[in-house]
């Protein structure tokens, strides 16, 4: 990379540029207002020394030069008188000079003077004489012009050292600007690069060294981006790697059984009652896959964010009076009490068929992990701005440091294998969480709730009578 094309380079130019362009408006402001502002001071200096000596010019033509002698050291200017009579065509000498070593011819047909005659009134302005340039200022005195003139040469050599100091300090402001923005620039290029190697590394799938940056500003905010970036990729990695080696386990175990039943009917010394039991198991490791490649099939979806839900008005007390009379067979067959409390319509905001799935995984669970002879109960109610479907049991206690693990992918509360597919409860939590609800769990006073909250439809929510 060339080094103007970098950072450092870019900001240095960057820097040069304001700096340079600071300092050209600095010098078209200031020095031409400047030498302007003293070009007219010296202008009322002079207007007001010519007023001041205009009573004491005399009408006699040969006391003329004498005035302008005498009044010179007074004006502090060259004191110069023009006769009106004496005016040949196209041409205006002076008569008199305050300054008998100076040519006088030059300041023949002097345009301040020739302005002054014109207009009959006092005249003033700047006028330029070879390297010299003067400030003059003239007045019709009766047939003569009385002009006082006084050289600039002070105060352009003012102007003249203003003008250096600026292009002097211009120079060096432009050397610090260039220093300041490579060194400047290096800082923030350290930072950049840092912020790079991490993105390659996170990129790369290397996720165990963090990305740290203690600045406040746009590239302490980027980093903290990477940096939360990557401990959520890296949860999303282990993750990934857990849930292919729970799918693979828990795929694993069902085939290795399929495979292990094919060989024993191969043996024709199985007889038909043998045969029979070995099919029923057969088809129950079947329905396991069948179900474990649907809820991973599911899983899949949430994950990529393909699984969409509808957003309708629902009433989950029909939803679980549904669920109820699905479950009530296969209730009896585990020996459960399975009731469903009769609530009025609550109606909700949510997905039917989502919440149907959620609730048959609550009351399979309700039913496959609890001991014979447990109470499942199936309710539904309002609760200000939510709508609840609740299914309970009075079986063993879920500890409290305990329950968050339930919805965790293929573990159960001891931290080993699930019986089932493992993945109900994580998934009804995370198709709950995509209706903007959410599953609650309470488990204290001999009973463990698992409720499915949504937000309730208020709309069509009942009034109370």
């Amino acid at each position: 990379m060339t080094p103007l094309r970098g950072v450092g380079g870019r900001l240095a130019l960057a820097l040069l540029a304001v700096v340079a362009g600071v300092l050209a408006i600095v010098y078209l402001i200031v020095v031409p207002s400047y030498r302007s502002s003293l070009a007219n001071n010296e202008l009322r200096s002079l207007e007001t020394s010519l007023r001041a000596v205009i009573p004491s010019f005399p009408p006699e033509p040969y006391l003329k030069q004498q005035f302008a002698t005498t009044t010179e050291p007074k004006v502090n200017a060259r004191v110069v008188v023009y006769d009106l009579q004496n005016i040949k065509p196209s041409l205006l000498e002076p008569v008199a000079d305050s300054d008998l070593e100076a040519d006088s011819s030059e300041l023949e047909n002097d345009p301040v003077a020739f302005d002054a005659i014109r207009k009959s009134t006092l005249a003033r302005g700047l006028v330029s004489r070879g390297d010299e340039t003067y400030a003059e200022v003239a007045y019709p005195i009766g047939s003569s012009v009385l002009m006082l003139q006084s050289s600039l040469h002070d105060q352009l050599q003012v102007v003249s050292v203003v003008r250096r100091r600026v292009f002097e300090a211009g120079a060096l402001a432009m050397v610090f600007a260039v220093l300041l923005g490579y060194t400047g620039a290096s800082f923030f290029a350290r930072r950049i690069r840092r912020l790079e190697h991490a993105a390659n590394r996170i990129a790369a799938g290397s996720f165990d060294e963090p990305v740290v940056d203690h600045g406040s500003d746009e590239l302490g905010q980027l980093a903290r981006s990477f940096e939360r970036m990557r401990l959520r990729l890296a949860r999303l990695d282990r993750a990934r790697g857990e849930f292919i080696a729970n799918a693979s386990h828990e795929l694993r175990t069902p085939l290795f059984s399929l495979g292990g039943f094919l060989e024993l009917l191969d043996d024709p010394a199985v007889d038909e009652v043998t045969r029979a039991e070995f099919l029923a198991q057969m088809r129950e490791q079947v329905d396991r896959l069948t179900k474990l490649a649907t809820d991973l099939l599911d899983l899949s979806r949430l994950d990529a964010g393909r699984l969409t839900v509808a957003s309708e008005t629902i009433d989950l007390s029909e939803l679980a009076d549904e669920v109820a009379a699905e479950f009530r067979a296969r209730a009896t067959t585990v020996e459960h009490e399975l009731e469903l409390a009769p609530e009025p319509p609550v109606p909700a905001v949510g997905d039917a068929e989502r919440v149907l799935q959620i609730g048959r995984i609550l009351v399979e669970d309700a039913l496959v992990h609890t001991p014979p002879g447990t109470s499942v109960r199936v309710s539904s109610s309002l609760d200000g701005g939510r709508a609840t479907l609740t299914v309970a049991n009075d079986g063993p206690l879920i500890p409290p440091d305990a329950q968050h693990q339930v919805f965790e992918r293929f573990s159960r509360l001891d931290g080993a294998r699930a019986s089932g597919s493992g993945l109900g409860l994580a998934i009804a939590r995370e198709l709950a969480e995509l209706m903007g609800g959410r599953i609650e769990l309470d488990s204290q006073n001999g009973w463990t709730l698992f409720t499915l909250a949504l937000p309730a439809d208020v709309a069509r929510e009942p009034i109370p009578a």
